[in-house]
């Protein structure tokens, strides 16, 4: 456990939910070593905070509206290399961990987590170690199998995967378009793309393949 006198890990929330962000603060309040130090409820407020803020940790639901989560992680990893970003998200581990710990994550941590296994990972990621769970650990072990072994959509592409999560939730290529601020024709060459790489014909079916493995909610 840290010491009291330890210096304080200055925590930003990007999170949606009240009632989460004030059990986050209910939390930190009562861990010596952990601030909270300010909060963004979607991803614009997020982007628009986070530069003129001196956080240690940017702990970070993906889930939040506003840009894409993946799209928001690059950048700021970009913008800030130094800042760690924790993910702390309801989207499953099993379906969102890896891709998002390749992207630049500190670490993932699913909300089911126990509230001594945040503290945890929160002090390990400050101290610019990962922050791994063992069911983690074991997926990326396993990510070393053949390709021929692997899900059909871990064959997809970041950017891929985002518009394919985004046709599964029930948006059209027009909002998908509008959104990724990319044009119609793009969209549409990536939706075909996908149906191709996941061996699927219609948005119907794309759609049962991701609910069905769990990519979206």
């Amino acid at each position: 456990m840290a010491h009291p006198q330890s210096p304080r890990i200055k925590i930003f929330v990007a999170d949606d939910h009240e009632v989460v962000c004030l059990g986050l603060r209910a939390l930190f309040d009562k861990t010596p070593d952990i601030n909270l130090e300010d909060q963004a409820s979607d991803g614009h407020e997020l982007l628009k905070k986070i530069n003129s803020r001196k956080c240690n940790l940017l702990l970070y639901e993906i889930g939040i509206p506003g840009p894409d989560g993946l799209d928001i992680l690059k950048k700021i990893r970009a913008e800030k290399p130094e800042l760690p970003v924790l993910i702390f998200s309801c989207l499953p581990e099993e379906q969102h961990g890896l891709r998002y710990i390749r992207a630049g994550a500190a670490g993932y941590l699913p909300k089911t987590f126990p509230a001594n296994q945040l503290i945890e990972a929160i002090r390990t990621v400050s101290q610019g170690r990962k922050y791994i769970s063992p069911s983690l650990a074991e997926k990326l072990a396993n990510n070393l199998e053949t390709d021929s072994e692997k899900p059909l959509h871990h064959s997809l592409s970041d950017r891929e995967f985002q518009v394919f999560c985004m046709i599964a939730s029930g948006k059209t290529v027009s909002e998908i378009a509008r959104e990724l601020s990319l044009s119609v024709p793009t969209i549409s060459t990536y939706r075909t793309r996908i149906l191709e790489k996941m061996k699927l014909k219609n948005n119907s079916q794309l759609t049962h393949y991701a609910a069905t493995n769990g990519l979206i909610g």
